[in-house]
């Protein structure tokens, strides 16, 4: 058994709990709480002291057996009182990355401290803040700005240094091996719910947008980056249909023939938005816009302005479906459904209007 440990998001919730309970006059050298899959976390304080304005956290973090970069580094937390009735406000501190280019889940200007984090953090310290006073939440990260150019930062227009991440505060290992053995059963429980059509999705936000469009949550299997060996997986068990329901993102790497969608093993996704953008009439202009695209967001507000989304999106979802059942031999019956990151439905093919209607018609 590989060891779990908790993301810089839970280290910040910690942080800024121990730092906003000194304040009221309680120091503690361990912080307990539960992360938003109701995980019980357990974070060690090394260090909290009284700022000029406020107090502040020093959590080491413990990435467990995951190689995360972070991993053994002070994640510090401040937190300060303020006059913003009822607020919890975020802040880059040093080594924090500030977001600059539109497309990512926050807006430009905004501080790299992802949802996930915020709402753990306030979920942690809410109970804790005194009625009509707001709170401001100052994260640093000493070496961010140079740990950051290990990661996709850069390329995100994320400048200045790391962003604080996590979906749920808890940081399980990424051995491949283990995480795939890990991902198996989910095929086995939604057979046993009596699923022999399932839906596929990348991770928590797919599964999330699937649910709302009407789509069982038994039948819902999360691939996370290996879309190929689960495939593979679903055909040796004798699945008899998949729905690929995603992101344009990952799933425009399956349209181009890339099953392990990781960014770093293969990344095809503007390629083949400008690719088949091009086939429905898109401007050599427009194209190269999509070849420089930051993200596959800002590729779609580029297929918005030429009303060419929908075209577009339907072909990819159509190749992606293609590609995937020659990956199994033809021994799956496959759709695709492409969605944004708000959940909005760009585009799917003719065997993903038939898949979705007899999963939702499921008795």
């Amino acid at each position: 058994m590989l060891r779990s440990g908790f993301t810089t998001g839970a280290a910040s919730a910690a942080g800024a709990l121990a730092s906003l309970l000194l304040l009221q006059g309680e120091k503690k050298e361990i912080i307990e709480f539960s992360a938003l899959d109701n995980t019980p976390l357990s974070i060690p304080i090394k260090d909290v002291h009284l700022t000029e304005y406020g107090a502040k956290a020093e959590v080491i973090k413990d990435s467990g057996d995951d190689p995360d970069i972070t991993n053994g580094v002070s994640i510090f937390t401040e937190v300060r009182l303020v006059d913003y009735t009822d607020k919890i406000i975020f802040k880059a501190g040093d080594g924090i990355g500030v977001v600059t280019k539109k497309g990512l889940s926050l807006d430009v200007g905004e501080p790299a401290i992802n949802p996930g984090p915020r709402k753990l953090i306030k979920s942690v310290i809410s109970p804790f803040v005194k009625k009509n006073v707001g709170v401001e939440i100052i994260i640093s990260i000493p070496d961010g700005e140079n740990l950051a150019k290990k990661t996709l930062n850069p390329t995100l227009g994320i400048v200045g240094g790391l962003s604080v991440i996590g979906t749920t505060g808890v940081l399980r290992p990424m051995s491949e091996e283990g995480f795939k053995n890990a991902l198996l059963p989910q095929i086995d429980v939604a057979k046993a719910a009596g699923f022999n059509t399932i839906v596929f999705v990348p991770g928590k936000i797919g599964e999330r947008i699937a649910v709302s469009y009407g789509l069982p949550s038994e039948a819902i299997v999360e691939t996370s980056n290996f879309i190929g060996f689960m495939l593979d997986s679903a055909r040796k068990k004798h699945i008899s249909s998949v729905l690929l329901f995603g992101h344009l993102g990952k799933i425009s790497k399956v349209a181009a023939g890339v099953f392990h969608t990781h960014n770093r093993v293969g990344d095809a996704r503007m390629e083949t938005i400008a690719a088949h953008g091009a086939a429905e009439g898109l401007s050599k202009a427009d194209v190269n816009r999509i070849l420089n695209a930051n993200t596959t967001e800002e590729a779609i507000s580029v297929l918005d302005a030429e009303n060419l989304t929908k075209q577009v999106c339907d072909r990819i979802a159509k190749k992606a479906s293609e590609r995937a059942e020659r990956y199994v031999f033809n021994e799956l019956k496959i759709g695709t459904v492409l969605i944004t990151l708000k959940g909005r439905l760009i585009g799917m093919d003719e065997n993903a209007n038939t898949i979705m209607e007899e999963i939702k018609s499921h008795d």
